[in-house]
């Protein structure tokens, strides 16, 4: 599902100068729930402020969905059409598999498998497709073009279109209120 992501990486020569540190499809890709998601890995950082990463890729790591403790996340997740199976498929173990502890714990209990929060604020960008957010009580339609700001909400992401949608997320480590 989807094609390979391009992934440019710059960095600064022994010399000084601007250079390419990696060019090339993105390798670190995660499928998950039964080949419905893809997951690419294109960067993680693991303090605030950020440190230039020298020549090392910071993306050759496993990590769950949440950025790591004062860092970030940098990612692009395909969503295959929903398969009408969700029922099935055990919230703990979904959870478990997206490296998320807590589920939906603390929160109220989840409407869909999918349903989690992170401690992050979280920039998304549909790049291709559509999708609906689950959210509590709503549910918002997203198609190509649109952006979400979330803020350390219960949410599920559901594809109940007949084409794969792309996303891109950024998610950076937060404080609860």
């Amino acid at each position: 599902m989807g094609e390979g992501i391009r992934r440019v990486v710059t960095t600064t020569d022994k010399n000084g100068a601007a250079d390419v540190l990696l060019d090339g499809i993105a390798p670190n890709r995660a499928v998950r729930q039964g080949g419905r998601i893809a997951s690419t890995l294109l960067w993680v950082t693991a303090e605030a402020p950020a440190r230039f990463s020298g020549t090392r890729d910071l993306a050759d790591v496993k990590i769950g969905v949440p950025p790591p403790p004062n860092g970030t996340i940098f990612r692009i997740v395909d969503f295959g059409p929903a398969t009408g199976d969700a029922a099935e498929v055990d919230h703990g173990t979904l959870m478990k598999e997206m490296g998320i502890a807590h589920g939906a714990g603390g929160r109220r209990p989840p409407r869909h498998p999918a349903m989690h929060w992170t401690r992050s604020v979280d920039y998304a960008i549909v790049l291709e497709g559509e999708i609906d957010m689950l959210l509590d009580e709503s549910e918002v339609h997203l198609t190509a073009g649109d952006v979400v700001v979330q803020q350390g909400t219960n949410h599920a992401w559901v594809n109940r279109g007949t084409e794969p949608c792309r996303i891109a997320f950024v998610l950076i480590d937060a404080e609860e209120a």
